[in-house]
């Protein structure tokens, strides 16, 4: 290799290992992970820091929205310090960083109308009940010596909903099975509407006559409601809306999600704990109480848990005032607590771990891994047990999520989902919200 090649090989080597010490270090990595998008709430501050050796410039687009702290007279920012965003009327705007005259960055910033809501942890019992009556299996009926199921032979499918019969809506087993004997005793098939993987079809089904009782029989097992207990998530007294248990509420045979045709929560008393171990969960055992005094209305069944109206808090509540609620990208691992009963009616805060944050841009059921650390809560359950989903999250005074599943194998830990899923579930979209706001103004 002649002596002008040793210098290029040598010189590119140089350059290489420049390029890693540069890609490598602080200022940059800090700069590469400088994020493209910030969400914040009205009244609230975020902190960037770049920790670069240099002055620069910051702009904004609108600075009514949002604009950051500068030396006023040359309008520099210290890139060696944190630097701090103040958000203003909400709507969006461009930050856009310039060292010299050159843009290096820029960040969309995006300021929501501040939202605050009351977390709750207070032991509910869910009555529900379906849009129409549920398929839950098949039975055989004996009619003149032969044993068969019309229902199968009509190829209906145990999770299909029968909402109507020759017409008429259908809203519980009683008027399913009036329709259907009745249309025996004339002689006739029923034209049942189902619901399939909510695609509407229409069956026709020849009921047989039980040899037994002399009844016309569909030859299924139905059902149209569901009951259990839960933990309040949160309610907001605005709007009078509210959010528990953190996940959807699945029929115990099928395992499909109820389609909610009406349904209540009302007051639950936890009587006594079932304590989880590795490979059996635990569970709350509960009653209700006072079930004519119905708590709120049960309007949707989705899967970040159910939703409905409250005309007021429910009693026994650690927090009665509205608190902020946390964005997803603003949940970080560390200490948290959760509100929830494992005595009577009594909601306690519990000390936990937030293990790990998912980042999530699209509504997912599981974006925390929490752990249980308070000893009095492991000493009573175990950890996370059946009845607990729904618990309020707090951390750093903020409302974060709820706790929604627990890990077989480990009682002392679990599943959460953010705050803001729950929240848009029950209607209260904060970017609708912004959408309202920026049309008003």
């Amino acid at each position: 290799m002649n002596t002008r090649n040793k210098k290029k090989t040598i010189i590119g080597c140089i350059v290489i290992v420049l390029a890693l010490l540069t890609f490598s270090s602080p200022p940059f990595q800090q700069f590469a992970s400088f994020p493209e998008k910030i969400r914040m709430f009205q009244g609230s501050l975020a902190q960037l820091s770049l920790t670069m050796p240099v002055t620069g410039t910051i702009a904004s687009t609108d600075p009514d929205i949002v604009h950051v702290s500068a030396d006023k007279a040359s309008r520099q920012v210290d890139l060696r310090k944190p630097l701090t965003i103040q958000p203003g009327k909400p709507g969006g705007a461009k930050l856009t960083l310039k060292l010299g005259n050159i843009p290096v960055k820029t960040v969309d910033v995006e300021v929501l109308p501040e939202l605050k809501v009351i977390p709750g942890g207070q032991s509910i019992g869910v009555q529900l009940h379906t849009v129409g009556v549920l398929v839950v299996g098949h039975h055989l009926v004996e009619s003149q010596g032969k044993k068969y199921s019309p229902g199968e032979t009509a190829d209906i499918k145990v999770g299909d909903m029968i909402t109507g019969i020759d017409g008429v809506d259908i809203r519980s087993m009683d008027e399913v099975g009036k329709i259907v004997d009745q249309a025996g005793k004339q002689g006739k098939a029923v034209k049942l509407t189902i619901l399939r993987d909510k695609q509407k079809h229409i069956v026709d089904l020849k009921p047989a006559l039980d040899d037994k009782d002399k009844k016309y029989r569909m030859g299924l097992y139905i059902r149209d409601s569901a009951a259990g207990v839960g933990t309040l998530t949160f309610y907001d007294p605005k709007s009078e809306r509210y959010g528990a248990l953190g996940h959807v509420i699945s029929d115990i045979d099928t395992g499909k999600p109820i389609a909610v045709g009406e349904g209540h929560v009302v007051q639950s008393s936890v009587t006594s704990i079932e304590p989880g171990k590795s490979g059996a969960p635990g569970e709350k055992y509960a009653t209700l109480r006072n079930e004519r005094v119905k708590l709120g209305t049960i309007e949707k069944n989705t899967p970040f848990g159910i939703f409905g109206k409250m005309n007021k808090l429910p009693e026994q509540a650690v927090e009665t005032k509205p608190i902020p609620i946390a964005l997803g990208e603003q949940v970080k691992p560390g200490p948290a607590e959760i509100y929830t009963v494992v005595d009577d009616q009594k909601v306690e805060k519990f000390k936990i771990e937030i293990v790990n944050v998912v980042p999530q841009k699209y509504p997912a059921t599981k974006g925390l891994i929490l752990k249980v650390t308070d000893p009095v809560l492991l000493k009573k359950t175990g950890g996370i047990v059946q009845g607990m989903s729904g618990s309020p999250i707090v951390q750093d005074g903020k409302l974060v999520g709820a706790v929604t599943h627990v890990f077989v194998n480990d009682p002392t830990s679990g599943y959460g989902t953010y705050i803001e899923w729950m929240l848009q579930d029950a209607g209260i979209d904060i970017h609708k919200q912004t959408d309202k706001k920026r049309r008003a103004s």
